[in-house]
């Protein structure tokens, strides 16, 4: 069947951040589960090449996949639910469709035609689904943006062409909408489904499936109203209510029986679904006897979208420990005192680009070291534990480049040069682009023989995924080590520092990588389950 892959497209309407994303993942996850290939794409309508130079208040995190791709958080969502890894065949956006499209027009492969939304425009969307589908049994591809949003008009005609060229049998459209509950009048609402359905077929679009969001799940009365309303089968309309948590999401709709309706419609054969280690993890998610606190100081903590995949990692270490992880943001622009951090179980810094906010996060780094609090920082973090351990233990005026391009000790500074997977040479100066100019994607890191990390991965040769411009100045190294730092991960030629411990600290790392990028709920991650246990033993 992986010869001509079938499609399942979700729009979603009413209002944005429904959970398309979270919907997507958990019914690729449960047909998986049925052993269907599966994988999932994610098309966003938006102008910009990728979200690499998006404000993360903007956009939220930026979820780098293995071949180095630059994409949006729901890619996070579907590797946590999904076995397959995503790439960057799994994300493209409206400007990467215009780009390609204007660089065909400048070599005059049109023949001097004049160029239009369709079906020029339409017709390279259709072929980059075509691509991301190729060798899988079911592409679900999730639409974004919300419909009636003019952005994604040549999405949602595109889609409507595919359904005509490949037929029924290998399309179906599935609408996420919101059905609201007014308290006041204590009634369900259905109109603003109807509504959207009714914005949905104005692009010549007919759901195949309805999936209603609402506080509470819905009464059979209002399920018929929908589906006379909206010309979808009754037993085509599920009612998906607030759940205790996203991990619960899988076995609901297999409870719903979801997944039978899909595979009836598009004439899948498949197994019965095997969801034991969704079942597994309910069970932890309820088992949690102890609970902590992690404190995170960041530069995007108002908006906890920003480190998506941080917070459910984090999660994921405490799922696996039996520990509810609580936790503190904290700005780190905003970090005066080491009194805000008092009743901290652990420390993390995560990631982040530009100096705001910089002295607050070397202030909670020393503090984690000195009171020996389990303590982890992740790129910029550890970065910052460097600078910090330069100031503070050396006694350096030390800074990064980044912060400081005329600084007496650039303890980080800006990688020039550097070798790429495929071993191609990369480089770049201080007057390059800021999109996808970074070291990007997995990179192979050698893990030293008795490091806390090693015994952490329970092997020598870790596969990790960066996003980052600047690196350990290795001229620093010799007097770092001297004092007591331990450079405990390196680079596949050993020139570049991949991470960090401290000698006479219980637990402080702080690694170049981004591990937060390959946990799952299912197993969690080596370093953050680690993380976790340390903080609960605090």
């Amino acid at each position: 069947m992986a010869s001509k892959p079938k499609f399942l497209f979700v729009t979603g309407g009413v209002v944005s951040s429904l959970g398309k994303g979270i919907l997507s993942a958990s019914l690729g996850s449960l047909l998986e589960s049925k052993k269907i290939k599966v994988t999932i794409m994610k098309l966003d309508p938006y102008i910009n090449l990728d979200p690499g130079t998006m404000s993360p208040f903007q956009h939220g995190e930026v979820f780098v996949t293995d071949d180095g791709a630059e994409t949006d958080l729901d890619l996070g969502h579907y590797e946590r639910f999904l076995d397959e890894k995503m790439s960057q065949n799994n994300n493209f956006t409206a400007g990467q469709v215009y780009d390609s499209v204007l660089k065909k027009e400048r070599k005059g492969e049109f023949l001097g035609a004049t160029v239009q939304v369709i079906p020029h425009i339409t017709d390279e969307i259709k072929k980059r689904i075509m691509k991301g589908a190729k060798g899988y049994d079911l592409a679900i591809v999730e639409i974004g943006g919300t419909v009636g949003d003019i952005e994604s008009q040549p999405f949602l005609e595109a889609i409507r062409q595919l359904k005509i060229e490949l037929g029924d049998q290998r399309t179906l459209f599935l609408h996420l909408t919101l059905v609201p509950f007014l308290s006041t009048s204590g009634e369900t609402k259905t109109k603003p489904t109807q509504h959207s359905v009714k914005n949905l077929l104005s692009y010549g679009l007919q759901p195949d499936i309805l999936i209603c969001r609402s506080e509470k799940e819905l009464q059979s009365s209002d399920k018929r109203k929908i589906a006379l309303f909206t010309n979808v089968g009754l037993d085509s309309v599920f009612s998906l209510p607030d759940l205790p948590s996203i991990y619960a999401i899988p076995v609901f709709l297999s409870k719903e029986k979801l997944d039978e309706v899909v595979t009836r419609k598009m004439g899948i054969k498949s197994k019965k679904a095997d969801l034991s280690d969704w079942r597994k993890v309910n069970r932890l998610e309820k088992a949690s006897n102890k609970k902590i606190t992690v404190s995170m100081v960041g530069k995007y903590t108002e908006l906890a979208d920003a480190y998506m995949s941080l917070n459910e990692a984090l999660r994921h270490g405490g799922l696996q420990n039996k520990v509810d992880v609580n936790i503190n943001y904290i700005d780190s622009e905003n970090l005066k005192s080491n009194s805000q951090l008092k009743g901290s179980d652990a420390i993390l810094i995560p990631g982040g680009f530009g100096h705001r906010g910089i002295n607050g996060m070397i202030m909670a780094t020393k503090y984690a070291r000195e009171k020996k609090i389990p303590f982890f920082g992740i790129c910029l973090g550890m970065q910052v534990a460097v600078i910090e351990f330069a100031r503070n233990v050396l006694n350096l005026k030390a800074n990064s480049t980044e912060f400081d391009k005329k600084t007496n000790h650039p303890v980080i500074a800006l990688m020039h040069e550097w070798k790429d997977p495929e071993g191609s040479i990369q480089k770049r100066n201080a007057s390059s682009d800021m999109g996808g100019t970074m070291r990007l994607g997995a990179q192979k890191c050698i893990l030293s023989n008795n490091s806390k990390l090693k015994k952490m991965y329970k092997k020598s040769e870790i596969f990790e995924r960066h996003r980052h411009r600047f690196e350990f100045n290795g001229n620093y190294e010799n007097a770092m080590i001297e004092k007591g730092m331990k450079i405990v991960g390196r680079s596949r030629d050993k020139k570049l520092v991949e991470a960090i411990e401290l000698d006479d600290h219980p637990w402080f790392l702080g690694c170049q990588f981004h591990p937060e990028l390959t946990s799952n709920p299912k197993e969690g991650h080596p370093i953050f389950n680690d993380f976790i246990k340390a903080a609960s033993k605090k």
